[in-house]
């Protein structure tokens, strides 16, 4: 079950400030301003869980750079003004929201980079933090990268352990196409090119090269581009930024790579308060 922008919001800060932050108690609320400063450069990320935040909180936002948008280091991202007993107790939220999402825009962005030229594709995996797929998702999308499946019930795919348990692949899509949604598409996982064959001959929608060579990949590409060119075809595995620019010369439609979350290093923002 996926949280709204405004319960993930309350949700984070219920894990901050607990049965009430202490500071609070012993101040007295005035009218302060301040704004978060980059402090290295990125891809920005956050805004819509900050205009969440807005409508619940005493606190405004007003958006230098939007998602999506680059920044450098010294910019002021975002100016804030509010209540400094509400702004110091959503300080901490405020910035790790927009520090993860940034740093995972920022590294997604660097990807994407890599492979527009060439009309391909970044799409992210399920390797994602539990509880967090919609967020990280978000910052994907925000960095320029495409959303892959959302959970096991919006696309079938077919990996490995899968076909371990399927004996013949090609009844097996018969029922699948009698049971599963209409809209639905089924993507099926193949470690070489004889895999792949038969992936498409069986009706896939999606084919995935995983793990293959550049040259494996373009062997693949070569005969679904020949016999099925409706078939649309995926690489992932071990993918890095070395190595991506490469693989999105052999054709496929889209690659995959789940290091654009879980390898991405938080940038350097901070928020100051204005005297």
């Amino acid at each position: 079950m996926y949280l709204n922008h405004e319960e993930f919001v309350k949700q984070a800060l219920k894990e901050d400030i607990g049965r009430g932050d202490l500071f609070v108690r012993v101040t007295k609320p005035k009218e302060v301003s301040g704004y978060i400063l980059a402090k290295s450069d990125g891809v920005f990320a956050g805004e819509e869980y900050l205009l969440a935040m807005q409508n619940l909180f005493d606190v405004e936002f007003s958006f230098n750079v939007n998602d999506g948008e680059s920044f450098k280091k010294g910019e002021k991202l975002v100016l804030i003004k509010g209540n400094s007993k509400s702004l110091l107790s959503l300080e901490r939220t405020i910035l790790n929201i927009v520090l993860h999402a940034s740093s995972i825009a920022t590294h997604t962005n660097r990807f994407v980079q890599k492979i527009s030229k060439y009309g391909v594709k970044l799409l992210d995996t399920r390797k994602t933090r539990p509880l967090l797929r919609e967020f990280e998702k978000y910052a994907i999308r925000c960095g320029g990268g495409i959303n892959h499946r959302m959970g096991l019930d919006d696309c079938l795919m077919l990996k490995d352990t899968h076909l371990k348990t399927i004996e013949n692949l090609d009844a097996f899509m018969v029922e699948v196409r009698a049971k599963i949604p209409f809209t639905a598409k089924v993507e099926i996982e193949c470690e070489d090119f004889e895999s792949a064959q038969r992936a498409m001959a069986a009706g896939a929608d999606i084919v995935m090269c995983d793990n293959m060579t550049p040259s494996q990949i373009r062997e693949v590409v070569a005969f679904r581009d020949e016999k099925y060119p409706h078939i649309l075809l995926e690489a992932s595995g071990n993918v890095t930024l070395e190595s991506i620019e490469e693989i999105a010369k052999t054709g496929v439609d889209a690659i995959s790579s789940g290091s654009t979350i879980h390898q991405a290093c938080w940038i350097d923002l901070s928020m100051k308060l204005e005297g």
